[in-house]
């Protein structure tokens, strides 16, 4: 589209423009009868050519909404029409710098990054919420996918929100927390599932990071303080916002849900982008995630590659125990949600299989089951050089078991530039798809996405 040797400007990074409806989607295979629902998904898509140097974080919302009914599939998407991108609209080009270039000659009034809305998506309180974690996130209409305008939970929110809260499978709360790189860099979060907020509690987590994501228990909510370290002087000298500092360790909060109170545990310097879950067994906690030894958040890449740890917080002794759970690449870790803060066994992630060659940041070549009883990976490829991305799992109604469900995922593919929604049984993870549900266009490489029952 346009003319960029920036790897997130081509091929399936690159955004796709157009809006649209359409019906009676192609079908290879048998759509189950008992998803009724949609699939939303959400990420980056620069409305205008980018300003300076463009980082895959900066482009534009676009929600994609796949609808499932009566064996049946629809597709319709839409750009998050925040006031930034209203604005570049009605000036006919980009107006905001982002990541890794600020913008000097911004309009009067206008603040110096845009909420670009495109992290991630979820059903709550009769919305759509589309988030995004520098900012408030916007509500959109679940139908239409029309943007309402932000969500403040009725006025009691004003700073940023996190792209990944929590929804406590018991109460139905929603968890959350959000980050800022100016005191209080930390504030916890509670809601009900009607959007009235519960509960609110500064944290002194002692330094200004990017903190995409955390996990929580019954009993506790917990937070990686790993060293990605907010330095706004960087933009005035025209270098990025955040710098990777490894003096710093990582710092691990454990705050008790009840009292407020926080606990800290000491590290060694690693990132984390996402959790796959974390529970409670006497006094300690486990945590699952996909761990890099280290970011770079200064360039088009991302540095060191993910792979699945576990963590195991002794609340007793304060000591940490880490290790690697696997030798391949993983990330975007999703669970039966029915779990959250609870035992898991089974977690799925998009990979790249240990037997490719090395990584690269060009996609992932598969989907993987991991049996955290028994240890044991499987993993599913559609061969071609199709690409995966998250993969969202949807329980089979009126079951309890963890696998007893589907799988669905967004693949790409490169030689026909196509997209399709891939629905796998879970507990015949390996086998053929139960259904190839073809796009109308390419859906771009985006973030995350969830599953909203009719």
């Amino acid at each position: 589209m346009w003319n960029s040797d920036n790897p997130y400007l081509n091929g399936n990074y690159a955004p796709w423009r157009e809006e649209g409806d359409a019906l009676d989607l192609e079908v290879e295979g048998e759509i189950p009868r008992g998803l009724r629902g949609a699939l939303y998904r959400i990420g980056p898509n620069p409305h205008f050519k980018p300003r300076g140097r463009y980082h895959w974080f900066d482009g534009d919302g676009m929600v994609h909404g796949f609808i499932l009914k009566d064996g049946r599939a629809a597709y319709r998407n839409r750009y998050v029409l925040t006031d930034g991108l209203r604005a570049e609209m009605q000036a006919g080009r980009a107006l905001f710098g982002g990541l890794l270039e600020a913008a000097t000659d911004l309009p009067a009034g206008a603040p110096p990054f845009k909420n670009a809305a495109n992290t991630n998506i979820i059903g709550y309180a009769n919305w759509l919420l589309a988030l995004f974690e520098a900012s408030l996130p916007h509500a959109l209409e679940p139908l239409t996918l029309a943007t309402v305008g932000l969500y403040n939970f009725g006025g009691k929110v004003s700073g940023p929100v996190t792209a990944h809260p929590k929804f406590d499978p018991v109460s139905g709360d929603l968890l959350f927390f959000g980050y800022q790189p100016f005191p209080p860099y930390l504030t916890w979060y509670r809601a009900d599932r009607a959007g009235n907020l519960l509960d609110a509690r500064p944290i002194d987590s002692g330094l200004a990071v990017m903190m995409h994501d955390f996990v929580a228990t019954d009993n506790y909510a917990i937070f990686f303080v790993c060293p990605s370290v907010f330095r706004i002087e960087n933009l005035a000298a025209g270098k990025p916002l955040m710098n990777w500092e490894p003096q710093h360790g990582t710092r691990i909060g454990v705050m008790s849900r009840r009292t407020g109170e926080v606990k800290w545990f000491a590290a060694e310097a690693f990132f984390i982008f996402h959790f796959l879950n974390a529970y409670e067994e006497h006094d300690t906690l486990t945590v699952d995630g996909c761990r890099m030894s280290a970011l770079d958040m200064s360039g088009n890449s991302f540095g060191q590659p993910p792979f699945p740890w576990r963590w195991r917080l002794n609340l007793a002794d304060g000591s940490v125990k880490s290790e690697q759970l696997e030798d391949y690449v993983g990330e975007f870790p999703r669970l039966d949600e029915r779990r959250a803060g609870k035992p898991h066994r089974f977690g799925y992630l998009a990979a790249r299989a240990r037997s490719s060659k090395g990584f690269d940041e060009t996609g992932f070549d598969c989907i993987a089951k991991r049996d955290f009883r028994t240890g044991k990976t499987e993993f599913l490829k559609l061969g071609g050089g199709r690409m995966p991305g998250e993969p969202v799992f949807v329980p089979r109604a009126g079951t309890v078991s963890e696998d007893d469900g589907w799988v669905m995922s967004v693949w790409y593919d490169p030689t026909g530039d196509s997209s399709e929604l891939v629905i796998q049984e879970a507990g015949d993870f390996a086998g053929s798809p139960v259904a190839r549900i073809k796009a109308p266009h390419r859906v771009p490489f985006g973030f995350h996405g969830n599953w909203v029952p009719d």
